[in-house]
């Protein structure tokens, strides 16, 4: 969900578990005769089901992906994963507290387009303890782009935001969105004060008076 960048980059954290966790079960693919091609075409190539496990980045462990179901369709077009049931990822820092996550209803990944889809109750969290909330998101991880047209609700801690067409970077730290309403702090605006023209005295009257 490197990229978030320290990025959840789920794309490289997810394949590094499908190698660890994917690949050693096909050890017996062929053991039986596999079905009529058109039928082939429309099942799995790979799955795994309850998926829980640790990845770790120079031996310091920091990714956690849980996911119920996990499917790749690599005889599809266009190729996909589906994570059917939910899929959640949290990043981990040095101390081993989650800094960042991502969690879903539904997730799909286009590997050909690098593209991310993420459905249901989407919740993520990002490095500026900012949560972003909302029912559709997209990743273009080839464009650099988080996007969404779904309604979107954003809860910082100095403000609240909520709108439609939402788009970011990555980090998910620079964003837009639109027909936006929310809460922000308030900022002094007062007027700066202006002298009382009653007790300015003219200058001819102190000149004058010398």
């Amino acid at each position: 969900m490197k990229r978030f960048t320290h990025t959840l980059s789920v794309a490289a954290v997810i394949m590094a578990a499908a190698t660890l966790l994917l690949f050693p079960s096909c050890s017996n693919s062929d053991e039986k005769v596999g079905p009529d091609i058109g039928l082939r075409d429309s099942l799995p190539t790979l799955k795994s089901v309850g998926v829980s496990t640790l990845i770790s980045d120079s031996g310091i462990i920091r990714y956690k992906i849980i996911s119920e179901d996990w499917y790749i369709y690599d005889k599809k077009e266009p190729q996909y994963w589906s994570f059917e049931k939910g899929l959640f990822i949290e990043r981990f820092n040095p101390s081993f507290q989650v800094d960042a996550f991502i969690s879903c209803d539904t997730a799909y990944f286009y590997n050909q387009q690098e593209l991310w889809e993420l459905r249901g109750r989407v919740l993520v969290k990002n490095l500026k303890n900012e949560t972003f909330k909302t029912s559709l998101l997209f990743w273009d991880q080839r464009a650099h782009r988080i996007y969404s047209s779904a309604y979107m609700e954003i809860d910082g801690e100095t403000r609240k935001l909520s709108g439609y067409n939402f788009s970011s970077n990555e980090q998910m730290t620079d964003y837009i969105i639109h027909s936006s309403k929310g809460q922000f702090p308030l900022e002094d605006h007062s007027p700066t004060p202006q002298p009382d023209p009653t007790l300015i005295v003219p200058q001819d009257s102190i000149n004058n008076n010398r």
